[in-house]
This record gives structure tokens, sequence and C-alpha cells, in this order.
């Protein structure tokens, strides 16, 4: 009928729901539950005290409980986040603000609104420019580049700079991209899926460049609460120490205690930055679940035991993820960078598996080498990964597969698959 035609073309699937059609169409055909390496949410709950602190204020009657959280900090649960995941005391730094908020994903598509890409009589209505790593789980380039019709940059991350944060690279692509001027430096550190961390140098280094260039700084932290010791420094030590840069950092309790659906997370960050995201926020969500934050606000209040529950999470991820690596490493298969956080792998693509050549295996046929790979993983084995393809050294692009370890892959029947599919991979680079 005329007039009912779709205005979102199919084509704008995103990748992961790709991987649930492939994992899907495997399971359907093959009568098996794949071994899904794909998932990229924890497989567990929160801890029990948490659990036993939510029931405790969801019966609450108290109305503060259960009307909006738009501008409330139950409990100063952002501070408690704060510290425990950015190592930083607001109390000792009056020149920078917190907020509570419904998550990462909904807060980083408003950073660019948040930097007045919108308002006319600013000059970056039509020319907002904003850098952030590819390959990435792309959500601010999403919204940068196809929702909001402004422009991203890619600032490539490359396996043979163990996928870390190189300024050169982004001075390169700008160049590259004959540009001069950019509003935001959006980063996700640790990454995903390159689970690395940053350093207090490669922080300077990224500051200084922000504040030389008028440039505002986010970082995507949502994986801050579980890094290995010594492995990564919070922007938001280092960026306290700098009143003239515009920055904010995102925390989250979905991947630190195992809660994407409480919804609930903050940020930190120089304060006039801090207002001007309050003032979009207020028309686009009416804050978290108040109940679930004065949960969370009483727990943080334990420091301590706060931080041992983290420290079990990532001990428990910690296995999985020697597991993994070390079966893959077995078989021959090269990792684009080290895992130092959260439960991600991430490992440059062969040319060969399973003796045949990609590019020559009609079940491949014209499809990206990352694709293909993965196509036929999971059809001869039923191990699904998360494909990507980064912008490469030479920016031909790097094929690469993620594996993550949100299941449980040391349960026998799930190793005594995975080991014998492996078996039969013989990647060759």
């Amino acid at each position: 009928m005329p007039g009912m035609a779709r205005k979102i073309p199919a084509s704008g699937i995103n990748l992961f729901q790709l991987i649930y059609i492939l994992r899907n169409d495997y399971e359907e055909k093959s009568g098996q539950k794949a071994l899904n390496l794909s998932l990229g949410n924890p497989d567990g709950v929160p801890p029990e005290a948490i659990l036993k602190l939510q029931a405790k204020y969801a019966a609450n009657p108290g109305f503060g409980y259960h009307t909006y959280a738009e501008d409330t900090n139950l409990h100063s649960f952002a501070e408690g986040m704060v510290e425990l995941h950015g190592g930083v005391v607001l109390a000792d730094h009056k020149h920078l603000g917190i907020l509570p908020i419904p998550g990462i994903k909904t807060a980083g598509a408003l950073m660019p609104l948040a930097c007045g890409m919108h308002l006319p009589d600013s000059g970056n209505r039509g020319s907002f420019r904003v850098v952030s790593n590819l390959p990435a789980y792309d959500v601010i380039g999403t919204w940068t580049e196809s929702y909001l019709g402004s422009t991203r940059i890619p600032w490539p991350l490359v396996s043979e700079d163990d996928m870390r944060l190189n300024v050169d690279r982004l001075r390169g692509s700008l160049v590259a991209h004959n540009v001069e001027k950019v509003d935001l430096v959006y980063v996700i550190r640790p990454g995903n899926p390159a689970a690395v961390g940053a350093s207090e140098a490669e922080w300077r280094e990224i500051i200084e460049w922000c504040i030389e260039n008028n440039a505002r700084l986010v970082n995507d932290g949502a994986y801050a609460g579980l890094c290995e010791p010594g492995t990564h420094t919070s922007l938001a030590k280092i960026a306290c120490q700098y009143e003239d840069l515009d920055w904010i950092e995102m925390y989250s309790v979905s991947k630190s205690f195992s809660d994407p659906g409480a919804r609930l997370g903050a940020i930190v960050g120089s304060r006039d930055f801090v207002d001007d995201f309050n003032l979009i926020k207020g028309n686009c969500e009416s804050g978290p679940v108040p109940s679930v934050m004065a949960a969370y606000g009483e727990f943080f209040q334990n420091r301590d035991a706060a931080r041992a529950e983290l420290d079990s999470l990532r001990s428990l991820y910690r296995a999985r993820l020697d597991y993994v690596i070390g079966a893959f490493r077995g078989i021959g298969m090269q990792q684009a960078c080290d895992t130092s956080a959260g439960f991600f792998t991430l490992w440059r693509v062969p040319k060969k598996v399973f003796g045949v050549v990609l590019s020559e295996d009609e079940r491949a046929r014209d499809k990206p080498a990352q694709e293909a790979f993965n196509r036929l993983v999971i059809e001869e084995t039923g191990i699904v990964g998360v494909h990507f393809r980064g912008p490469g050294a030479d920016d031909n692009g790097e094929p690469l597969i993620r594996y993550a370890v949100c299941d449980d892959v040391l349960a026998p029947e799930f190793k005594d698959r995975f080991e014998a599919g492996l078996a039969r991979m013989t990647p060759e680079y």
C-alpha cells in the first residue's frame, strides 16, 4: 500500500544482529547449541550482597526510590562509582562534576550534542567533527555519521601497536582526511574489541593534544573495573590535573558487577562539560532507576567490599581467558593484542583455515576476509565470534575476529567440543 514502506532500509542491520542470525542458522541446521564466544555481555548476575540491597530498596515505600531520578544522587552513588573506577575522590577536586547516568550507550550518543554540534550560532551545525577509534563497538560512529549527520574521522588501532592509542596515527588520519579542526575525541579504554588499557603517558599526550587543538575528550570506561593490576590508568586520574581540559569519563555497573539490566552508571569530568551534558540529558532520559541507584550507593559505602567483588569477577574472567587464549595460541592463531581488562580476546584472521584459502571457498565468496573466516568457523565447528575490520596500518584494512569468554568455557562439555573444533582449523597466515 502507498505510504507503508519502511523508512530505514534492512541493510541498516548492525554487526551484532548479523552474528545472531549466523548463530541461529548454525543451531537450526546442526541441532546443537553454538559455542557462543560472540556474547559480549556478562553471563552472571550481581553479587548476593547487591541483590539483597536492590530487594530492600525496591520494597521500600519511600517516594524517592520510585520517582524520577533526573537530578538525584542517592547515597552518594556517583562518588562511590567514580572513586572505585577512576581512583578520584571528588571532594579533592572542586573543578570537577559528576552525574549518575542510565548506562553508557545512551550517554555516549549524547556527547556530540553536549559539545554543541546542533547549535546554529556555534558554527558547528553541519561541520562538527568527531575522532573515534576503529575497530570498535561503534555506537559513536553510527550516531555521529549516520544519525546526526556530522563527520567522523577514524583513529586507527592496529595490531603492530598492540591496539594501543597512538597519537601519531591520529595526526596521520587527520592529514589523510584533510581535517584541521576537531570538536570531540571519543575513545574506549579499556577497549572493545581490543581489551587494552591506557597508560599515564598515553593519556598525557592525548590530553596535551586536545588542549592544544581545543577539542573535548571523552572516554568510555565500561571495562575499567575489570583491569588487571598495573595495566590501565583511568582518564580521570590524569585529567583531573588539567583544569584547562574539557573532558568526561564514563563508568557502568553492567560489566563491573554483572548487572547490565540495572541501566546504571556515572560520569565524571570538567564541570562545564558535565553541566552541558546534563542539559542535553534532561531532554532525553529521566535518570536511572532510583531504588537500584540507592542499593549501589549503600554497597559502595564499604569500598573494600566493593573492590573485593571486582577482584573476584576479574579472577573468574582471567581463568576463562587463560584457557581460551592458550587454546587458540596452541593451534597457531595470532593475537592482535593482549587482553588486560574484561573478557575479550582479539585475533588476526588467517588466510587459510580447514585446509582452504578463504578467498577461494565458495561459502565465503564475495565476503570480506573477517566475515568469511567467521562464517566458515561457525559452520564447521559452531564456534561463534564477532568479526571486525580495522583501518590497518596501511589503511587497507586489517581483518580481525573477537572471541569473548562470557560463557562457561571451562565446563567439560564446552571444552570437549571447543578443542575438537580447534583441532580441525589448522590456521595459516
